[in-house]
């Protein structure tokens, strides 16, 4: 590895080391993200970099007992290991996880042509009241925090400004939603989640 890093030129000890400091703090590295400016797909410099030195990087992440790995199919490089994303999620973030991932499967289900899914915070909030997962309305500001973090690890992109929080706002989920979650994963959280809900609610009526 030592060899390796004397023989790159500054530039490329640069380039890897921003690919390291993106993966440690998003977790994942997408081929191409939307571009709001555009309105298009942009390639990324930075998963071009981790594509063309995965065998160091691997080595390297390996070292800190993290595994990388590329799925050229999606365009996605993603750290695995206990250390990952370690970064704690509130209630309302798993909760969102977990139907984003099923708005997400249900589409790409449909043959679709593209690996990013469409929705709107509206049809989320819709699919989350049908579970009846969550006794109180969320705030604004929780809201917010929320997509804000989900954003933060590349999970989904959101189209309009976050200001505007209508029911109509535009989200778009990238295709990380399946290396987070699969989908065993969620109708198992998801029935852990209407379970607890049922206690809470029986619990307070045993009280009054």
């Amino acid at each position: 590895m030592l060899k390796e890093l004397t023989a790159w030129s500054d530039e490329e000890r640069e380039q890897i080391t921003a690919v390291i400091r993106t993966l440690m703090r998003q977790t994942f590295l997408l081929e191409k993200k939307y571009d709001k400016k555009t309105g298009r797909f942009l390639f990324n410099k930075e998963y071009r970099t981790g594509s063309l030195y995965l065998e160091f990087l691997q080595d390297y992440f390996q070292a800190a007992g993290i595994t990388l790995t590329e799925n050229s199919q999606m365009g996605i490089l993603y750290l695995t290991g206990e250390d990952v994303m370690a970064e704690r999620l509130g209630r309302l973030c798993t909760i969102y996880l977990l139907v984003l991932k099923l708005i997400y499967d249900e589409q790409m289900a449909q043959a679709s042509t593209s690996v990013h899914v469409h929705t709107t915070l509206g049809e989320l909030n819709a699919r989350v009241g049908s579970f009846s997962l969550l006794r109180e309305r969320p705030s604004a500001t929780e809201i917010r925090r929320t997509l804000t973090l989900l954003k933060k690890y590349q999970i989904l992109e959101v189209l309009d400004p976050l200001e505007e929080l209508g029911s109509d706002l535009r989200l778009m989920i990238y295709p990380t939603i399946s290396m987070v979650l699969l989908g065993e994963q969620v109708a198992a959280l998801l029935s852990s989640f209407e379970e607890a809900e049922e206690e809470k609610t029986h619990g307070n009526g045993n009280e009054a």
